[in-house]
């Protein structure tokens, strides 16, 4: 008897697809927008399996707290600012008062949403130009995108740099990697299977795969590979 797919297996929402948030510290983004700036103090570097750069635990003037992503060189006792004009690391602001030329982080898409872009480690985005109400960045991606000038973003680069350049050696490492989030590994390639696994299975030779595009009516657990085209052949005059 055959069994289900990875893509079916992953819709039944089992444990191996779960995420263990119970895991993770907490989400990191950027406090509540201030109208006055507002300091606060670093009391903890700490490691969340959700991140792949260190968090800094934050406890600010008015008795809030809140996670947000470690930039290089910062240390506990040290004094960030959340909404000033001021261009230290660590230092949150918006983008209109970042200067050209400045390395920042943790981008907001939308003004308040705390920070989406530009958040693992080891990472920096480049302020280019101030155009009317956008900013105009320089993404890690070497692509440019423009963002509202009242979206905020944090001074400096990502903690962590050099994580990708160490080897994991051995498959246990790995192993250990991936249960961290409950990535599924090791992961079978579908043309190694039998053919009454996967749409791609095939017989015991030198070359197993049988990929083919997937047929235009077929149902969601044979949907696999490549995406179809809409007509093939030649075109008719």
């Amino acid at each position: 008897m055959g069994k289900r797919i990875i893509a079916q297996r992953r819709g039944k929402g089992s444990t191996t697809y779960r995420c263990p948030s119970f895991n993770f510290k907490g989400a990191a983004k950027h406090p509540a927008i201030v109208q006055e700036p507002i300091k606060g103090t670093v009391i903890d570097i700490i490691h969340c399996p959700a991140h792949s750069a260190p968090l800094v635990k934050v406890e600010y003037e008015n008795g809030e707290s809140s996670l947000m992503i470690a930039p290089e060189n910062i240390c506990v006792n040290q004094t960030i600012e959340n909404g000033s004009k001021n261009l230290d690391v660590g230092n949150t602001l918006a983008l209109k008062d970042i200067p050209e030329g400045t390395l920042i982080y943790n981008i907001e898409n939308v003004p308040g949403d705390g920070g989406k872009f530009v958040r693992s480690s080891g990472t920096f985005a480049r302020i280019i130009s101030q155009v009317g109400n956008q900013t105009l960045i320089l993404l890690p991606s070497k692509k440019q995108k423009a963002f509202n000038v009242n979206c905020r973003a944090t001074i400096g680069i990502v903690a962590g740099s050099g994580r990708p350049e160490k080897p994991f050696l051995k498959a246990g490492t790995m192993f250990f990697k991936m249960k961290a989030k409950n990535h599924l590994y090791p992961r079978t390639a579908s043309c190694a299977m039998n053919a009454v696994d996967h749409p791609f299975g095939n017989k015991r030779t030198s070359r197993k795969s049988k990929a083919r595009v997937a047929p235009k009516n077929a149902p969601p657990g044979r949907k696999v590979g490549m995406v179809r085209a809409r007509r093939t052949g030649r075109k008719k005059k």
